[in-house]
């Protein structure tokens, strides 16, 4: 029927249309998987796997002043940052002490970083593991394929040229490392699509961060990890 006085009806200045409980309910239930989906990637760190040898191991893989620790301080907590360095351990599967065969080989592998640090090589520089330089590239390219089968589709590795040898010690040779070895790792990096790092180059004409000769002291190690966390941040 027709409105007789041909008043057309107002609504209150407040009215609301109403809202099945139905839809509401639903709201409710979105705006709180929304809240949960994003406290849960807020809080999942991006994982890094440090690779190598006692350079990277340092006082410890636990103590503070190795460089995975110290890089772990400086990148803050968006990161977890894994120390899987094994002293004396060479890339070479056929070398005196593969890190192939290490526990901490699969334990890399089930850490599932989503960044990969490698710096391996320093003892390959050895007489009795050089002998098999024709292996070592294709030894590297198995290794970083090997550990990318356990990391996201979009990980990324880096391949880090060692810091240098300034003295021949612990039958490492440094003219291996220097005149051989560098260049092979650019070219690993390049084929392997991998980063390069360059380690080299900080520790040029500063031969007091390396007492040894090959092992970065307490300062030495501390620019390793502000290098390699520059990088990382990228």
């Amino acid at each position: 029927m027709g409105n007789s006085s041909g008043i057309i009806p107002t609504l209150p200045a407040n009215y609301q249309p109403h809202k099945p409980l139905h839809m509401k309910k639903f709201n409710l239930l979105l705006v709180a998987l929304l809240a949960f989906a994003t406290v849960s990637f807020a809080q999942k760190p991006i994982k890094i796997a440090c690779v190598g040898n006692s350079i990277t191991q340092g006082p410890g893989r636990e103590n503070p002043d190795s460089w995975p620790l110290q890089m772990q301080t400086i990148l803050g907590d968006a990161y977890e940052v894994g120390n899987f360095g094994v002293s004396g351990r060479t890339l070479l599967r056929k070398g005196d002490n593969p890190y192939w065969i290490e526990p901490q080989f699969q334990l890399v592998k089930d850490f599932k970083a989503d960044i990969l640090i490698i710096m391996l090589g320093t003892n390959d520089s050895k007489p009795q593991n050089w002998q098999y330089a024709s292996e070592f590239r294709q030894d590297y390219l198995d290794m970083i394929a090997e550990f990318k089968k356990t990391m996201p589709a979009d990980g990324k590795v880096y391949v880090i040229l060692p810091v240098p040898v300034t003295k021949d010690n612990y039958g490492i040779t440094a003219s291996v490392m220097d005149n051989e070895q560098r260049l092979m790792l650019i070219d690993i990096a390049d084929e392997s699509g991998s980063e390069l790092v360059d380690l080299y180059t900080p520790f040029m004409g500063h031969e007091d961060l390396l007492p040894d000769g090959v092992h970065p002291n307490n300062e030495g190690l501390a620019i390793m990890a502000k290098v390699i966390a520059w990088a990382v941040r990228l």
